[in-house]
């Protein structure tokens, strides 16, 4: 028993050396940086869904797919990659060694975000790694067929059901850190107010809305019994254009992205580790 305490010891001082170090810490700030680029670039995909102007898909692969066509695409590229890298490690750091400060409960649900978060910034660096190396062809379609296996699997109506009711909470959970800014604490160190803030605002706000309309996709799929209905980030976006006003409403979503990824440039400036 004693050795497994000196083992669990020496790992988490290992982590916290790793989390103090200021290597480490530079590179989480990159890391933030290349998040807010691949915002940017779904800003400006989402205006050209808008207005009719893109061959390229409206989501996160296809806005690394738009740096990739671009003049040293596949430095950068890479460069995002590595970026992203550090945030998924940094993330998991966070889940496995922070919050120690706060009660049990509070500790359980922010170990959870952090390592949902890790997951989402793996899969981002893992895809702008493909495509750097040629290997990321267009996503498109990926959302209905991963709907189709889930639809035909045992209880499948019920488990897209369930999917649709995740990413509907996540939505919520983001409008919710919009609109009282509690991603302030989360997020910030040393920062409780000003314009980075209000890009903060707006951008956990608008993103929130479009998680939303994504499980209302999935949730539709489910009750219809239809994979062809549901969608991703480019499915809930034309969605949102075909309605009354919808390009306007697009182009208010694209300001939202845009302002989210500016906020990520001014939270590189101060993130906070726990």
């Amino acid at each position: 028993m004693t050795n497994r305490n000196g083992v669990a010891d020496a790992a988490e001082n290992a982590g916290r050396n790793v989390q103090q170090s200021s290597a480490y810490r530079w590179l989480v700030s990159l890391g933030l940086v290349c998040y807010g680029i691949v915002h940017l670039l779904l800003a400006w995909l989402a205006l050209q869904v808008a207005f009719g102007g893109s061959s390229q898909e409206a989501s996160q692969s296809g806005a690394l797919q738009e740096i990739a066509s671009q003049p040293f695409g596949g430095i950068l590229l890479w460069v995002i990659a590595v970026g992203l890298g550090t945030l998924t490690i940094w993330q998991l750091l966070e889940a496995i060694f922070g919050f120690r400060s706060e009660d049990k409960g509070e500790r359980l649900r922010h170990k959870a975000a952090a390592a949902a978060k890790a997951v989402v910034y793996a899969a981002l660096a893992v895809s702008a790694g493909r495509i750097a190396a040629g290997d990321g062809g267009s996503s498109g379609g990926k959302e209905e067929s991963a709907t189709s296996t889930l639809m035909s699997a045992p209880a499948g109506q019920i488990l897209v059901g369930v999917a649709a009711v995740a990413v509907i909470v996540v939505g919520v959970v983001n409008i919710v850190k919009g609109v009282t800014s509690k991603f302030v604490e989360r997020d910030l160190e040393g920062v409780h107010s000003g314009a980075g803030v209000n890009l903060g605002r707006v951008g956990y706000s608008t993103k929130g809305v479009v998680f939303v309309l994504i499980g209302l996709l999935l949730g539709w799929a489910a009750i219809s019994h239809d994979p062809q209905k549901s969608g991703g980030l480019d499915d809930a976006l034309k969605t949102l254009r075909d309605q009354p006003f919808g390009m306007w409403l697009l182009a208010l979503v694209a300001l939202g992205f845009a302002c989210f990824g500016l906020y990520c440039f001014y939270w590189a400036r101060h993130p906070k580790h726990s």
